[in-house]
């Protein structure tokens, strides 16, 4: 029969010992791989977000009548969008004129931080897209680019989609993930 645990040879034992007491060291490959991380999270505008629905100024949801809306833009509390970023819709299916608009957004540029027409998610596309094109690509030439991929907030696709058009001329690789388990999106062919 074989050896019992405790009837091991004193030479078993003193190999297991030095395997186990070596000093094991930690290595970082993803801090030493040179990989450059974008995190679009951080492109994030933090203001508060509000919509402007001009359903509830609509006469029977169908008609905007000219002397009743003017009155509402002139009683209308406008400091209440300060630093706001806000949205500006029409939630009924109606037809209402371009200049209803535009004195909305007139009355609501010198409070609002961004006054933008269409839905809240339209207005998340449009900043991240302005975030986007403050970026310098230049700055990531050659670089092997992660575009990170989890992320605590909704990023739309459209900013992975831009980001990747404004830097594949210049990186030398963009990948997609995380930088431990990325996705290959473009590599630069070798010249």
């Amino acid at each position: 029969m074989g050896k019992k645990y405790d009837e091991w040879s004193g030479s078993t034992w003193i190999g297991l010992y030095v395997v186990f007491s070596k000093k094991m060291e930690i290595t970082n490959k993803v801090a030493n791989s040179g990989l450059t991380t974008i995190d679009l999270e951080e492109f994030y505008d933090n203001s508060t977000r509000m919509v402007f629905d001009i359903k509830p100024l609509l006469f029977q949801e169908l008609i905007l009548k000219e002397k009743d809306f003017r009155a509402f833009i002139l009683a209308h509390q406008w400091s209440n969008y300060r630093d706001a970023l806000v949205s500006i819709v029409c939630t009924a299916d109606a037809i209402v004129p371009n200049w209803a608009y535009m004195l909305i957004a007139s009355n609501l540029q010198p409070f609002a931080k961004k006054v933008f027409f269409g839905s809240q998610a339209e207005l998340e596309k449009e900043l991240f897209s302005d975030a986007i094109k403050k970026i310098e690509p230049k700055e990531y030439e050659n670089a092997r680019v992660v575009i990170k991929g989890c992320s605590k907030i909704n990023v739309p696709i459209s900013a992975y989609v831009e980001i990747t058009s404004l830097l594949k001329p210049y990186v030398k690789s963009i990948m997609y993930g995380e930088p431990c388990s990325t996705v290959p999106i473009y590599k630069k062919a070798k010249e």
